[in-house]
């Protein structure tokens, strides 16, 4: 059973941050070992990878066949059923349609000196897309990576999947395929990144590595950031859903078992103005696990890291939702925008009863990939933004650096950075020289 907690009783601080303070992600002491693999491949480039991805994955490759050939793509697309191609095709559109929308403007003016100012954005020359591979393979996490970056306008795109025992889903090449990803290689896991990062001899190195993976894929993007960019170490999914009275229990017992049926680490909250409707919830969450494929990971996440809480208005559940800074966030109240306007941490927000989180997860348009474990409190989901990079321009006329120079001579002569101060007096100088 999830906890319950309401905001009447005395212990309920100690219980809610006993609630955040829940340590759900299942990761190993892996940093050394990571360091390792990395260090490994850094050495010896694709025989190490070969040699690791026969290891992990149980696949035996050589540098001529660590990508999929054209031939194989195609062959593993026209698998796909024509009803999972429309659904991908769709899903493919409104991402990109949404996302469209992301893109920066440049600028620049010239200011009451005479100084031309401005920035101007620019797309990175590579990104590497990191896709789980074995049971955790998501088409809709390809489309989610490469379509934003496709629109930012990166050149080159490279997608690491595994296929662990040679087992491929021709989903996730179709996926690429419509996203414009050619480059795709069948290796995974730390190795994977190292290679993205550092470059092999088959495998050119990326500027930014994006996607999702298990505590080696973490580890190893955190290990490889300065190197090059990451997006966010992602950790286990979770949902917060904030419903009122008239709802339909079933319908919110699916949106929490959606999340928790992800794995084990999973953590699924509902906080509802009605002690009843709660209960009701949590037996119609017990009903579906019944029934539920994936009952033993959903139960799991629901017994362990589950919480249902009873406030006593709408406005505490937004206080208590800020706190939470969740990933997912749907809101099924009878005035759900107002609710948002109040709910400044989250992810993603889904609004009213007919918008599932699962609509964001496939084909909503806005990205999936998401801050995890609070951190919405200082960042945002996967974008455009990622992609991309702002240069600041700067053109100071003579008479521009005659009206501002001599602020930055003397700023400059404070830090005792002298070379500073002369690089601006000598330009001074010269113009002084004219009068």
């Amino acid at each position: 059973m999830p906890v319950f907690l309401s905001t009447t009783d005395a212990s309920f601080e100690a219980d809610f941050a006993s609630l955040l303070g829940l340590k759900r992600e299942d990761a190993p002491d892996v940093d050394a070992v990571v360091a390792e693999i990395i260090a490994d491949v850094r050495a010896a480039g694709d025989v190490a990878v070969l040699a690791l991805t026969q290891r992990f994955d149980r696949l035996e490759l050589t540098p001529a066949t660590m990508a999929f050939s054209p031939d194989e793509i195609a062959a593993e697309c026209a698998r796909v059923s024509p009803e999972d191609r429309a659904a991908l095709e769709l899903a493919a559109d409104r991402i990109r349609a949404y996302h469209a929308r992301q893109m920066p403007q440049d600028a620049q003016w010239q200011d009451s000196a005479g100084a031309t100012l401005g920035w101007r954005w620019g797309p990175v020359s590579s990104a590497g897309l990191y896709v789980p591979g074995g049971l955790a393979s998501y088409p809709s996490s390809v489309l989610m990576n490469a379509i934003p970056a496709r629109v930012a306008g990166v050149e080159r795109l490279v997608i690491c999947c595994p296929t662990p025992d040679g087992v491929v889903n021709p989903l996730v090449l179709l996926a690429a395929r419509l996203a414009g990803v050619t480059e795709i290689y069948r290796i995974g896991g730390a190795q994977a990144i190292a290679a993205l990062a550092y470059g092999t001899a088959t495998i050119a190195p990326v500027d930014k590595i994006t996607g999702p993976g298990n505590a080696f894929v973490a580890a190893a993007k955190r290990r490889v950031f300065g190197r090059v960019g990451i997006d966010m170490i992602a950790g286990p999914s979770e949902i917060l859903v904030i419903a009122d009275r008239d709802n339909d229990p079933d319908w919110i017992a699916l949106d929490l078992l959606s999340q928790a049926e992800h794995d084990e680490s999973a953590q699924s909250i509902l906080i509802t103005d009605d002690a009843a409707f709660g209960r009701a919830v949590a037996d119609a969450v017990d009903k579906r696990l019944q029934t539920l494929t994936r009952r033993a990971i959903a139960g799991r996440s629901w017994a362990n890291n589950g919480a249902i809480i009873t406030v006593r208005n709408l406005d505490e559940a937004a206080q208590l939702s800020n706190r939470i800074a969740p990933e997912h966030l749907e809101l099924c109240t009878a005035n759900p925008e107002a609710l948002a306007a109040k709910t400044i941490h989250a992810g993603a927000i889904f609004l009213g009863a007919y918008t599932p989180e699962a609509i964001g997860d496939y084909v909503g348009g806005p990205n999936h990939v998401l801050p995890t474990a609070r951190s919405a409190r200082f960042s945002s989901g996967l974008s455009v933004m990622d992609f991309m990079k702002r240069t600041t321009i700067a053109k100071m006329t003579p008479g521009a650096l005659a009206a501002i120079g001599p602020s930055a001579e003397r700023l400059a002569r404070s830090e005792s950075l002298e070379a500073h101060a002369l690089s601006v007096q000598a330009r001074l100088d010269r113009l002084n020289w004219g009068k």
